[in-house]
């Protein structure tokens, strides 16, 4: 203990008498806690990075059963022996299977995904339907900020404007991810009475399958000229109930045609739902923010308020764009607290 306490007073001592070495010490440790400061990542949320991949693959108009037998299962089956899987945990809902793989802790994550892509990618039996796997590692995400689009306006010009916004928002160099939340998917519905099906002797499998036949962009294959070669490919894909009411339903013996808008009531609009949103009493659709990875939140909001002063003046009148979340006024209350301490 004696040898202790003379240590300290020496030390305590030397210190006394060599003012500028303590001074010297202390601006070190100053500067070293304002650098570290300046360079330490800003997050309201610790980054916890989970040992997870997803597999998701479309199938466009199939019943979840259908998703379950014709997907799910046979990813399920392909990966199950791939190095490190813990858990397999499978979604079939309609028109999506999404597989989501718990790797063990100690085993890298890009190793096992290009493992689980090989074993997807050899998967023939999917159906023709589906479209090509989307192989993706889960990243920690954090909720920076929340904005509300809003307005005197009806639901079409308010989703149109929420995806300009958003497309802007993910324009900026800061921020890497922005999602819409409780828009409504566009939907085309083509109502015709069965009294006009059988004045016409039509069924509603003729009028589906010339939708079908009629709807779509289809290659044509490639013409070899001594110019090079020219690719051929047929556009007639209908996008809106404009483009659905001129469709060619039959053509009689005198030249004359059927369209399907003279039997039908074709209905451009949005996907029945009991969902909504309202902000400042005004029917609203929203937009979220976040940070992944090593984003700093700080930089993320500060963007997008700078964005938000220009853009509010150039939207439509009636038309608006405000923040009615925003997790970086928090960060900053406790840095501040910090740095004051």
């Amino acid at each position: 203990m004696n040898n202790q306490n003379e240590n300290r007073q020496g030390l305590i001592a030397w210190f006394a008498h060599n003012s500028v070495a303590a001074n010297l010490l202390m601006i070190f440790i100053i500067a070293g806690g304002l650098v570290s400061y300046l360079m330490m990542t800003k997050r309201m949320m610790p980054d916890v990075q989970p040992n997870l991949a997803t597999i998701s693959v479309s199938y466009l108009g199939a019943a979840p059963q259908e998703v379950e037998e014709g997907v799910v299962i046979k990813i399920e089956e392909a990966i199950q022996d791939v190095k490190g899987v813990k858990t397999i945990t499978s979604t079939a809902s309609e028109g999506m299977g999404t597989v989501t793989v718990e790797l063990h802790n100690d085993i890298d994550l890009d190793d096992a995904i290009n493992e689980i892509k090989i074993k997807v990618d050899s998967i023939a039996t999917f159906p023709e339907e589906t479209e090509k796997p989307v192989i993706a590692k889960v990243e920690f995400t954090a909720d920076v900020m929340w904005l509300s689009v809003y307005g005197e306006m009806d639901r079409r010009t308010r989703q149109n404007i929420t995806r300009e916004v958003r497309d802007d928002i993910m324009s900026l160099p800061a921020v890497n991810k922005a999602e819409i939340l409780g828009d409504r998917p566009y939907e085309i519905a083509v109502e015709i009475p069965d009294s006009v099906l059988r004045s016409y002797d039509l069924t509603l499998t003729e009028v589906a399958d010339a939708i079908r036949k009629f709807s779509v962009d289809l290659p044509g294959g490639s013409i070899k000229t001594e110019g090079g070669d020219i690719r051929l490919r047929t556009i007639g894909q209908a996008y809106t109930g404009t483009d659905y009411s001129r469709l060619v339903l039959r053509t009689n013996a005198n030249g004359t045609r059927l369209l399907l808008g003279d039997i039908a009531n074709i209905n451009d609009g949005f996907v029945e739902s009991d969902g909504y949103a309202r902000f400042n009493g005004k029917a609203a659709s929203v937009i979220r923010i976040k940070s992944v990875g090593e984003q700093n939140d700080l930089k993320i909001a500060a963007a997008v308020k700078e964005y938000m002063k220009g853009k509010n003046e150039a939207l439509p009148e009636g038309a608006q764009i405000e923040i009615w979340a925003d997790g970086s006024y928090y960060l900053q209350q406790r840095l501040d607290m910090m740095f004051d301490n």
